[in-house]
């Protein structure tokens, strides 16, 4: 096998790994196998393609947008504001590597499958499971590493050697932070719930774990509005909880040399809490290990209210018998994917916070009451945002083998496939999301945006055609395993939310026009007719 370099490194630490109990050799061989394998069956969480030949090639395109996004962090880094300035350089990292966390690297975390072939074998619970926290380790430390390298560069040439070095520190014990904290908060989960309910709960902490993300950023810029340029900072009990500013609360103690007791708290939190929720998880491997068999456990009993929910909503979109059968299976494999649950539901955070985050952010400027007569229920487009992502992996499924159904049974019409799966996408991810922020909006900006709201209805249904003819192409819905989800379409999703931007500004300038929003909402509804059958 190659000899990777994340391993030789790993050596240097092999005392410590034996120290916990760790089989450090079982554990290292555990990780050349996973390695190797990622580069034969190439994991998502990195898009890469399956062609050995261009595996390098695409794994450095994965990484390119990361080092893209590093861009903006570059000007952070200059001047001598450091709480300031490091705070938000290590929110944005750590908004940006959590979310990379909740959707791509918790399918590892929660893989069953190590105890299963592993588990068999004379290996203890302990090694397996570091093991695969390794396994993620060395993965973000690459997306953490890219993300951050041009930054680096910058602080080490411009800073100083003392600046760098603290950099390098405080990026290594965020990693961990952020990998024990979704661990630790798994293991919660796993602990108190099973079978189903736990996979639905997993579900619901990650959409939590999202918007939590998002909350902290913005409370971290909060946290400096009133500064001034003096950086007179007043730290309130609250800050203590916001893990980006105490590795920006080091630079203040240990380059601005500021001994104040809470600067000095803020740097202590951010070196012992890593070192404690890495001791905490240690301690629960055992358990989290036996919990972790509830995910192998089936409910396949649905409930007299979810089954009339899917046929009632059969019976009012589905015109054929076929495409009703189509449509309640869709439902069903939407409802039981967990590893489609794992990637699309964290969007659904994104889409409930950001309509309410330009609301508040409006509110500072202006009375409610002038906010509420003003245009900003247009925010609600964000939740189409939901779309593309649940449109892309509506073509993987866990049980893709099981495609050769859909060749032995004698449909008469394959459109109602793709008809069907894309109606029940919508149902089951888009409608509760905008219904929910529908109540709250016209609460907000009262009854009058009742046609606007119907207007965004039939742009997200024109949009999920126009998702589906970019996005899957002549694939069939579930045909697909999630391993071959590696063809990156960052591009395509980039074009897309641009079409977005184009119906928002449609909207917003039939607003401006005498009955122009009514005459924009009959376009709509014609064109949806049109194109629901055409492109099916």
């Amino acid at each position: 096998m190659r000899e990777f370099q994340s391993l030789k490194i790993l050596d240097t630490f092999k005392k410590g790994f034996e120290v916990f109990g760790v089989d450090y050799e079982v554990m290292r061989k555990i990780l050349e196998v996973k390695l190797t394998m990622d580069q034969r069956r190439v994991p998502t969480m990195f898009n890469q393609s399956t062609k050995k030949k261009e595996d390098n090639n695409q794994f450095l395109k994965s990484l390119g947008m990361y080092l893209l996004m590093s861009l903006i962090l570059i000007p952070l880094v200059l001047g001598d504001h450091y709480f300031f300035q490091m705070s938000l350089v290590f929110g944005i990292v750590m908004f940006i590597v959590m979310t990379s966390m909740i959707s791509d690297f918790s399918t590892v975390l929660l893989d069953v499958r190590d105890k299963v072939i592993i588990g068999t074998k004379p290996v203890n619970a302990r090694t397996i499971n570091t093991a695969k926290v390794i396994h993620v380790t060395i993965y973000l430390f690459c997306i953490t590493g890219t993300l951050t390298a041009l930054p680096l560069i910058v602080s080490l040439v411009q800073q100083g050697f003392l600046f760098f070095i603290v950099f390098v520190v405080e990026l290594i014990l965020l990693s961990f932070l952020i990998i024990m904290f979704t661990a630790l908060i798994y293991i919660g989960v796993l602990r108190f719930f099973d079978g189903e309910k736990l996979k639905d709960m997993i579900n619901y902490v990650q959409i939590m774990l999202t918007m939590m993300m998002l909350v902290g950023y913005q409370l971290v810029i909060r946290s400096f509005e009133f500064v001034d340029f003096q950086m007179n900072i007043t730290i309130h009990w609250w800050q203590y909880l916001i893990p980006p500013m105490w590795y920006g609360a080091a630079y203040e103690w240990l380059l601005q040399h500021n001994q104040g007791q809470s600067i000095m708290v803020l740097s202590i939190l951010g070196l012992v809490v890593p070192i404690l929720a890495l001791l905490v998880y240690l301690r629960l491997i055992p358990s989290f290990e036996r919990n972790l068999d509830k995910l192998l456990s089936q409910n396949t009993k649905a409930t007299k209210r979810g089954t009339f929910y899917r046929e009632w909503w059969a019976n009012i979109l589905c015109h054929t018998k076929e495409e009703k059968t189509f449509f309640l299976f869709a439902n069903q494999m939407l409802s039981h994917e967990r590893e489609f649950k794992l990637k699309v539901y964290p969007t659904i955070g994104f889409a409930l916070f950001f309509p309410f985050l330009f609301l508040f952010n409006d509110l500072r400027l202006r009375s409610f009451a002038e906010m509420s007569n003003s245009k900003l229920f247009l925010t609600i487009y964000f939740c189409i945002l939901i779309i593309p992502t649940g449109v892309q992996m509506i073509k993987f499924s866990e049980n893709y083998q099981g495609a050769w159904i859909f060749k032995a049974t004698p449909i008469k019409y394959v459109a109602n496939m793709y008809r069907a799966a894309t109606k029940a996408l919508l149902i089951k991810l888009f409608f509760p999301v905008f219904l929910l922020l529908s109540v709250v909006f016209i609460f907000i900006f009262s009854i009058r945006i009742i046609v606007s709201l119907l207007v965004v209805g039939l742009t997200a249904s024109l949009f999920s055609v126009i998702c589906y003819k970019v996005l899957n192409k002549s694939d069939l819905p579930f045909t697909d395993s999630f391993a071959a989800a590696q063809q990156t379409e960052t591009a395509k999703h980039f074009a897309l939310f641009a079409v977005i931007g184009v119906f928002v500004g449609i909207h917003f300038f039939s607003l401006s026009v005498p009955y122009g929003e009514y005459v924009y909402f009959g376009v709509l509804a014609v064109t949806n007719w049109f194109i629901w059958r055409r492109v099916f």
